[in-house]
C-alpha cells in the first residue's frame, strides 16, 4: 500500500476515534450531567466524522485503488493528492477547532475554503487514473 494511502487511512482512524470519543462524552452528559462545556464538543464530533473520518478515508482508498499508469510515475502527481492531504486535514482543523471555541466566522470560511481546495487537489490528481473498466489505452467513454 502507498504512503499517502496508509497515512490518509490513519488520519481517519484517528479522526474517528476522536469523534468516538467526544460522541461518547456527549451520551454521558445526558446520564451524568459534565457542565456546559460539552455542547461546544458538537460541531467537532460531526466535523471529524463527516469530513475527517470519512472523506479521508475514501481518498486513501481510491489513491491505492484507482487504476496506476504504465508508464512514468504509476499514481501520477502524488504532489496534488498529498496537497489535498495537508489542505484537508488543515481544514477539517480550522472548522472544528473554530466552531468549539467561538472563532469569527471567517474562520469557518477558511476551513471550508481549505477542504474545497482539497477536493479540488485530489480530483486533478484522481481524474487521469479515472477510465472505463476493462477498456485498453485509447478507448472512449464508449468503449
Amino acid at each position: 500500500m502507498p504512503k499517502l494511502s496508509v497515512c490518509l487511512i490513519r488520519a481517519s482512524l484517528a479522526y474517528l476515534a476522536a469523534g468516538f470519543v467526544m460522541g461518547a462524552i456527549m451520551l454521558a452528559d445526558r446520564a451524568l450531567p459534565l457542565g456546559g462545556w460539552v455542547i461546544r464538543l458538537r460541531p467537532m464530533h460531526i466535523e471529524f466524522l463527516l469530513l475527517g473520518w470519512t472523506v479521508q478515508l475514501a481518498l486513501g482508498v481510491a489513491y491505492w485503488i484507482l487504476p496506476r499508469f504504465r508508464a512514468g510515475a504509476e499514481r501520477g502527481r502524488a504532489s496534488l493528492a498529498w496537497a489535498a492531504f495537508a489542505l484537508l486535514n488543515t481544514g477539517v482543523l480550522v472548522v472544528a477547532v473554530g466552531a468549539a471555541v467561538g472563532a469569527p466566522p471567517i474562520a469557518g470560511l477558511t476551513g471550508r475554503c481549505a477542504e474545497g481546495l482539497a477536493a479540488a487537489a485530489f480530483a486533478a490528481h484522481a481524474w487521469p487514473r479515472v477510465k472505463v473498466f476493462g477498456a485498453g489505452p485509447g478507448a472512449g467513454a464508449e468503449g
